[in-house]
């Protein structure tokens, strides 16, 4: 049985429901980190590490680092959206058939890790030039309901800490 730990290192995502300035400025610089933060963890890792699950039945770490940068392009196209359309209705992704593609099993992590250095850079250039009111623009996720940016750009400064923490875990309980 999977320690709930090896799934959620930092915990379960709770969604805030008040935002400041103050909590808009941290989650922005922790998504702007965030690209640095992922290449630490999987610097200096070889092939049969980066091809080891970070928990039993999970994702490998080269899974884990491609479904970052997976997530955070459907984030950043996200945020275009609800800035452009009227209450959009947003696409999901099978996150879980994404990671199974080959690209996602077999390719680079520097691939992936140079594709969100740029992305992050244009993502944190739009935020740091939004105001409260394109903060609160509304879309639909299908899944999940309504959301706001505010909401989104909260969601993923957690969720790459999350990944993140993933794999320095694992790292730490296999002494990597």
């Amino acid at each position: 049985m999977t320690d709930i730990s090896e799934v959620f290192p930092l915990g379960r995502y709770t969604r805030p429901t008040v935002f400041t300035a103050e909590t808009r400025a941290r989650a922005i610089d922790d998504i702007e980190a965030m690209p640095t933060h992922l290449r630490q963890a999987v610097d200096g890792l070889n092939d049969r590490q980066l091809d080891a699950p970070y928990r039993a039945g999970g994702w490998t770490v080269r899974q884990v680092t491609h479904h970052v940068t997976d997530a955070h392009i459907n984030a950043y196209v996200r945020t275009r959206l609800a800035l452009t359309e009227h209450n959009p209705t947003i696409k999901p992704f099978d996150q879980n058939q994404w990671s199974e593609l080959t690209d996602a099993r077999q390719q680079p992590v520097a691939t992936s890790l140079a594709l969100i250095d740029a992305l992050h850079q244009r993502w944190v250039t739009l935020l740091r030039s939004l105001t409260p009111a394109d903060f609160a623009r509304p879309f639909v996720h299908p899944e999940s309901g309504p959301l706001t940016v505010d909401q989104l750009v909260a969601e993923y400064a957690w969720e790459g800490q999350h990944h993140v923490a993933q794999i320095t875990s694992l790292r730490q309980r296999a002494g990597w």
